[in-house]
């Protein structure tokens, strides 16, 4: 590929750290930070090379959105969604891929649900449909140029037309900011800056080329790329596991640079010079190594099946759980940092108080919700033959 995005990401880290306070004030990304992480490709970091993008493998994503977050879980959350919300590409019509391509750096967002519906407003070859709906947590959706929303596609009678397997008919609805109504109602105490406000449409009108349909990706050329083999659910995964490690490791290090400066209240020696923090700063450390390690083997192992086939489920068991293990890890290291560095996280200015804030919001995501771990749990007991959630 050519450029190192790693290290490219890395040198957000300090810009990252110093705007902290203005990124959750604003709720949404600096639009000027947006614009050059689109710059930098990484919003199409895993959009294939063919439409434009970097090509690369869900690693190099999840550990840039690692580094990214060591700075700022907010920036990393935006460039996972971002990124992840050009999955669906490649069941674009022509028409609307020349829109969407038309800016190399055009940033994306979107939510994958189905939580609204494409009903039909004329037939033929090239149908209108209307478009209804409402989708929460639009993370980055102030910064982006096309917003899409996942929706059922229905027959003018408002029935969910079928797919090849029977079941309702899966889309994605690509909207321009200005049809649709975003809501003002990210008032969270964590992921402040990621924007995430919900997005209304109210009966939108669409031309057909701008509804792509998960039949139509299934049979897209392109289909048969690693990346289309690479279990769907552990992709849109796996960055938040990434984000929370990214938040661990910068509270570790911002532990002990507290540490090394701070003399607790009654005392004549540092944090640092103390037992119990060493003992903690230790366990911490290994903790957190492990965990990651087994979320970027599991990464690789799933990758490396997809360059032959689709993702089996003992694969996609293994990618789910290390991804919402490496975010519960992250969690009680993150905490346990908290608190070793005493008063001094309280403060709105401290990168531990945001990380401790953003983790905990970051692990509500369903993606990583303990669901995950019982249906992972019905396999392993042969209760479950596919799961198709994994």
């Amino acid at each position: 590929m050519g450029i190192d995005f790693c290290e490219v990401a890395s040198g957000y880290l300090d810009e990252l750290r110093a705007r902290g306070v203005e990124i959750d004030a604003n709720r949404a990304l600096p639009q000027d930070i947006a614009d050059r992480l689109a710059a930098d490709g990484f919003y199409r970091l895993c959009t294939p090379t063919e439409l434009g993008g970097i090509g690369a493998p869900p690693r190099l994503l999840a550990e840039v959105c690692e580094i990214l977050a060591m700075g700022n879980g907010s920036t990393a959350w935006c460039v996972f969604i971002g990124a992840t919300s050009q999955y669906m590409f490649p069941a674009a019509s022509s028409q609307l891929l020349q829109q969407l391509l038309d800016n190399p750096n055009a940033i994306t967002s979107g939510v994958f649900a189905y939580s609204g519906t494409a009903t039909q407003l004329s037939l033929g070859t090239s149908p209108t449909w209307k478009i209804n709906g409402r989708w929460d947590w639009g993370s980055g959706c102030r910064n982006a140029e096309w917003i899409s929303g996942g929706v059922i596609v229905c027959d003018v009678e408002g029935v969910p037309i079928p797919d090849r397997h029977g079941r309702p008919t899966e889309a994605r609805a690509f909207f321009r900011p200005g049809e649709l109504n975003i809501l003002d109602n990210w008032n969270t105490s964590g992921l402040r800056g990621s924007g995430s406000n919900a997005y209304t449409a109210q009966d939108v009108e669409l031309d057909d080329y701008r509804v792509a349909t998960v039949d139509a990706l299934r049979a897209s050329p392109l289909s048969g790329l690693p990346i289309y083999r690479f279990p769907r659910f552990g992709y849109l995964a796996l960055p938040i596991g990434a984000i929370a490690l990214g938040m661990a490791r910068g509270s570790i290090d911002e532990a002990l640079i507290v540490a090394k400066a701070k003399t607790p209240t009654g005392s004549g020696r540092t944090l640092s010079a103390r037992p119990a923090f060493h003992r903690e700063v230790a366990v911490a450390d290994a903790s957190l190594r492990a965990a990651r390690s087994g979320f970027y083997a599991d990464i690789q192992t799933a990758w490396d099946e997809a360059q032959q086939q689709i993702g089996g489920l003992e694969t996609r068991r293994l990618l789910r759980t290390s991804t919402v293990h490496a975010v519960s890890t992250s969690i009680h290291v993150v905490d346990r940092m908290y608190t070793a560095a005493g008063g001094t996280s309280v403060y709105e200015d401290s990168p531990l108080q945001r990380h401790f804030r953003d983790v905990h919001v970051a692990s509500q995501h369903m993606m990583v919700a303990e669901p995950v771990m019982e249906l992972a749990g019905r396999v392993m007991s042969d209760i479950e033959n596919d799961a198709l959630g994994l």
